[in-house]
């Protein structure tokens, strides 16, 4: 009787496993994996036609099928949007990105810290409220407020003048992230750290930083992402050749070579590179931070 109980379970556990199986089988999402190849169908399409133009000539695209790959690739395409001053724009939008991004970053990582744990202050009740506040006003509508300030400032085009909007308005939802991870490191570790008779800046930098790097790239990567490809403020606020950035340069880009499409989407594809760069480098930070994110 007791053999009989005992084997009893063996032999079923194979056809439970086959059956759980058979049962993830029959309720697989097949709409929405259907659904998934389409859209990145639609995604890769445009990519795909923006490389393979970018090395054909200019009458080999008009003269052949959008889609066919080229013959005869050719760089010249890249060759003449390099000798256009793009070296230039490239650095004018480095130079705006970088001194965008680490104040902005910096500071909104400070401004997390300091709501997490200053405590239930009112001032810092009230400053909280304020970044959120900011999260709700889109660019647009400050357009003619921003203007006019960077007027006052005689900080009409000049790099200066991009970089001090950017940071603006990159700290509202730095912080709200930020903040969300702070919050989430246990108390007893701060705790850890002050009888050890560290101090705030200490436990800020040597604690707080390694434990929410992620969040920190996340941030770090979605800022340069906006500020690089950022076409309304350099519009407004320059008006010099030599301060354009990336995404103006495209556009004037565009102007000049109204007919050589070739061109065009060749800077288009320069352009593209540093922020394919930048994600490749810190892919596994991003993704972490944006798994984390999701499951809080």
């Amino acid at each position: 009787m007791t053999a009989t109980l005992t084997k009893g379970p063996r032999r079923t556990a194979p056809h439970q496993a086959r059956h759980r199986e058979s049962a993830v089988a029959r309720h697989r999402n097949w709409l929405g994996g259907s659904a998934g190849w389409i859209w990145l169908v639609v995604v890769m399409v445009p990519i795909y036609w923006i490389i393979i133009t970018s090395f054909k000539s200019q009458s080999t695209y008009y003269a052949s099928n959008p889609f066919a790959p080229p013959v005869e690739p050719t760089l010249a395409n890249y060759r003449m949007v390099i000798e256009s001053d793009f070296a230039l724009y490239f650095l004018n939008s480095l130079i705006v990105t970088i001194g965008a991004v680490v104040p902005a970053v910096t500071v909104s990582f400070m401004a997390a810290y300091a709501i997490v744990r200053g405590g239930d202050g009112r001032f810092l009740r009230w400053t909280n409220s304020l970044f959120l506040m900011g999260l709700a006003i889109p660019l647009q509508a400050t357009v003619i407020p921003i203007y006019l300030i960077i007027i006052r400032l005689h900080l009409y085009d000049s790099l200066l003048g991009m970089i001090l909007p950017s940071i603006a308005f990159a700290i509202p939802l730095s912080v709200l992230v930020l903040s969300n991870f702070i919050r989430d490191v246990p108390k007893e570790l701060f705790e850890s750290m002050r009888l050890d008779g560290a101090t705030e800046w200490g436990t800020l930098w040597r604690l707080a930083l390694p434990l929410t790097r992620p969040a920190v790239v996340t941030v770090t990567v979605y800022t340069s992402l906006q500020v690089w490809n950022n076409f309304l403020l350099p519009l407004i606020l320059t008006q010099s050749p030599d301060k354009r950035t990336l995404p103006l340069a495209l556009w004037s880009f565009q102007g000049q070579y109204s007919v050589n499409v070739p061109a065009v989407l060749a800077s288009v594809v320069l352009t593209t590179l540093p922020i394919l760069i930048l994600y490749v480098v810190g892919r596994r930070q991003l993704l972490s931070g944006l798994t984390a994110g999701f499951g809080k």
